[in-house]
């Protein structure tokens, strides 16, 4: 018990942080129980949504019979993002030969794991929404801890004991299959229970101690932050720190599906095809998991109305599984209570997002799905169709589109934008208000701005920027 919070990557960590690493641990193990000796075992279920990439799902039952070049795909349910990356490691393993299995800690409502796991989410999601609401809140704890509280080594090394915790509810999988986590409290749990391959991709561009699960490969996005984590930056700033030993951070690129990678041509091809011909311009603007912004959404929206009239802009919204917040922006701004609703009705709103990536699209539409895996996967469709994606600088920032970025969410997110502004396939990030306006104008009236990034994109495939999901799947099968 709490080896794993001791010492990381050779750093021995103070006393006092691993004291209050195990007061953590033992205040979940009091609040939520002790399931140690709960015999957990899995079946494998069929997904509507997720069939679309060779995909089933864990879930418990008995008798799983695992398939020959099984992969497990480990997540946890925390806004959209870590599920998005998961749909393209999926994607992209499929695509390789192998059959990927999709894992949700943070759906086995009776394991401790789920418990811990729904419990800090919550507080997370609750921070991110009033972080919107208060500019106080904001300014002096969310972004402080975003950027630098998440950041520090003694956050790691109190996961790690509580990530003890979530290691009885995999207990009974083959600990030799492939395990690819796209949060880092799946690739802890997965090496508390002996997985003896486990690929940690890491989802953000700003280095935190939060993303660390010593014993499993990482894997980054961009070469800042390959140097960021290799060189533990900043993540102890009263010492010097060991580094990662090589080879325990890579390189690997952006993680995006390969229906969009393999498609990317065409889609870019059709991209700059409206520009020329003059089409209206197509705007996808995605509500986050925790619900958060839409005061700056109605902003938006209200600024792209009088082209979307004249026929010069549609606008797609997908509002994920927050129904309430569809019902907000139709209160602030009414012209949306006219608008097409695709509500609960996966298979027409596919239908149509498939139909309108060659054909045509007009006004607003809006989408809405309880199911969390088709809230998720209509962005991916909706992309294909659209110019322009209208988006804070989460994960989405590093997917091959067009993109227009609104003010962060959490501080981890500022250099998202800092690199696709550098990549050129999308803005800096814009301050709500005027210059989010100005820049929906200037993409409205001035065509080379989307030239110039469709070239980029195209550049950036050629170089191979967008093979990352592909990279993580081949070192997760050959560790």
């Amino acid at each position: 018990m709490l080896e794993r919070s001791r010492e990381i990557f050779g750093n021995l960590m103070p006393e006092r942080d691993v004291k209050k690493a195990e007061k953590t641990r033992n205040k979940f193990l009091k609040k939520f129980g002790d399931d140690s000796g709960t015999d957990y075992r899995f079946a494998l279920r069929d997904n509507a949504v997720l069939d679309a990439i060779g995909t089933r799902e864990l879930v418990l039952g008995q008798g799983a019979a695992f398939p020959d070049r099984a992969l497990i795909v480990g997540n946890i349910r925390m806004g959209f993002g870590h599920y998005r990356i998961s749909m393209a490691i999926a994607s992209c393993a499929k695509a390789l030969g192998y059959e990927p299995l999709w894992l949700d800690l943070n759906a086995f409502q009776s394991s401790t794991c789920t418990k811990i796991i729904s419990f800090q989410n919550d507080l997370y999601s609750m921070g991110s929404r009033l972080s919107q609401k208060s500019r106080l809140f904001n300014k002096l704890y969310w972004e402080p801890l975003n950027s630098e509280g998440f950041r520090k080594l003694s956050y790691n090394c109190a996961d790690q004991a509580s990530a003890e915790l979530m290691a009885p509810l995999l207990k009974n999988l083959p600990k030799e299959l492939p395990f690819v986590a796209t949060h880092v409290w799946p690739a802890q749990a997965a090496l508390h229970a002996g997985f003896t391959h486990v690929v940690n991709a890491i989802p953000d561009n700003w280095p935190m101690a939060l993303h660390l699960a010593e014993g499993a490969t990482h894997t980054i996005q961009t070469h800042s932050a390959w140097l960021g984590y290799k060189a533990l930056r900043g993540m102890d700033k009263s010492r010097s720190l060991k580094p990662m030993p090589q080879g325990q951070i890579v390189y690997t690129g952006h993680y995006v599906d390969h229906e969009l990678v393999s498609n990317l041509e065409a889609d870019t091809t059709l991209r700059v095809d409206r520009i020329q011909q003059g089409k209206a311009k197509r705007y996808l603007l995605t509500v986050g998991g925790a619900g958060a912004q839409q005061a700056l959404f109605a902003s938006i929206i209200r600024a792209l109305l009088p082209d979307i009239k004249a026929g010069k802009a549609t606008l797609f919204i997908n509002v994920g599984d927050h129904k309430h917040v569809w019902e907000s922006l139709k209160k602030a701004v009414p012209a949306l209570g006219a608008a097409k609703l695709f509500e609960n009705d996966y298979g027409r709103a596919r239908a149509y997002a498939e139909a309108a990536r060659t054909g045509e699209a007009k006004g607003i539409v809006g989408f809405c799905h309880d199911d969390i895996f088709a809230a998720v996967y209509i962005t991916n469709l909706l992309m294909r169709a659209s110019d322009v994606l209208v988006t804070k600088p989460s994960e989405l920032a590093f997917y091959p589109i067009p993109k227009l970025f609104i003010q962060h969410v959490g501080g981890h997110e500022l250099w998202g934008a800092i690199h696709a502004a550098e990549l050129g396939d999308g803005t800096y990030e814009l301050a709500p208000g005027r210059e989010t306006t100005d820049m929906l104008r200037l993409l409205q009236a001035e065509p080379e701005i989307l030239y110039k990034m469709n070239r980029c994109i195209l550049k950036n495939k050629a170089d191979g920027l967008y093979n990352g999901a592909y990279e993580v799947v081949k070192l997760a099968v050959t560790k």
